[in-house]
């Protein structure tokens, strides 16, 4: 028998939800920092074994919105939950149940609903007990599963929930290639993976107005040569983003340029521009 399905990877901003999902894949699907909102777009990570292909929906974190990037990004979580067979929510072990979002789990459970409690490893028991002392109260729960993606803590816990809440089918139904980890081009990844180097070396220098938009992308033989451009909202923040002599900026294109590298397994010649766009949170361009 085989089992497949879609599962929407639902929580807060810093949950652990990208980090998770990089875990159960086994590879780098989505980018990770401390900065709130890291992931801006619903990024598939596609696991496929001998009995089962699972496609994980990490999707942004929940927060209010401000501007058409937060509205775009809240549209993307709307649109996984509608679209979904299940869904694998995030709470961090390191913060309070509070209220609302105890509220916003209990209008999930008209899916099949699996909850993670992330960070494990940097929390403590009584922490952890008193989350899921509340959650208990919500029947239709089908598992509450502690777990640390950095230490490995429960993952194949989770996978095994899942899968109990998905049906058996009598075929093999693929949704995708079994060597696909993901659905994004490398382009897209790409601008993601620069994006993942400004976030941890700036961290809260780094405003979050920020964007990347690759403007050239040519194969030649062994040879990637890439243009991107770094967006800023302010003439100070560019001054941030290249910093003294230009060697933040340096940084930036060098960290990036080997993790490109070894994502397109060839050589990378990355060039990075930083420009002012004041309003580019607004424009429908960038963010949809």
């Amino acid at each position: 028998m085989f089992k497949s399905g879609y599962i929407g990877v639902i929580g807060n901003t810093n949950a652990g939800k990208s980090t998770l999902v990089n875990a159960l894949v086994g590879q780098k699907v989505s980018i990770v920092s401390p900065k709130k909102q890291t992931t801006r777009n619903n990024i598939l990570g596609i696991l496929t074994k001998e009995n089962f292909q699972l496609v994980f929906v990490d999707t942004p974190g929940i927060h209010k919105t401000k501007n058409n990037l937060d509205k775009s990004m809240m549209k993307n979580v709307r649109s996984a939950i509608s679209s979904v067979d299940a869904v694998l929510y995030i709470l961090d072990a390191n913060k309070d149940l509070g209220s609302e979002e105890f509220d916003y789990i209990k209008k999930l459970t008209d899916l099949p609903l699996v909850v993670g409690i992330s960070k494990v490893d940097i929390s403590n028991q009584e922490k952890v007990f008193k989350i899921i002392a509340k959650l208990s109260s919500i029947k239709e729960i089908s598992a509450i599963v502690p777990f640390s993606s950095i230490k490995n803590t429960n993952l194949d816990i989770i996978l095994e929930e899942i899968l109990k809440i998905l049906p058996e089918e009598s075929e093999k139904n693929l949704f995708f290639e079994e060597e696909m980890y993901t659905d994004q081009s490398t382009k897209f990844m790409v601008a993601e993976i620069i994006r993942e180097k400004a976030l941890l070396l700036l961290n809260e220098e780094l405003p979050y107005g920020a964007a990347i938009e690759i403007t050239k992308y040519t194969e030649k033989n062994d040879l990637l040569e890439i243009d991107a451009d770094f967006i800023c909202e302010k003439e100070r923040h560019k001054a941030i983003i290249i910093g003294k002599g230009g060697l933040m900026l340096k940084q930036i294109g060098s960290q990036a340029r080997l993790d490109i590298e070894n994502l397109v397994q060839k050589k990378v010649m990355l060039k990075i521009w930083v420009k002012v766009n004041l309003n580019w949170r607004q424009n429908k361009n960038f963010v949809v």
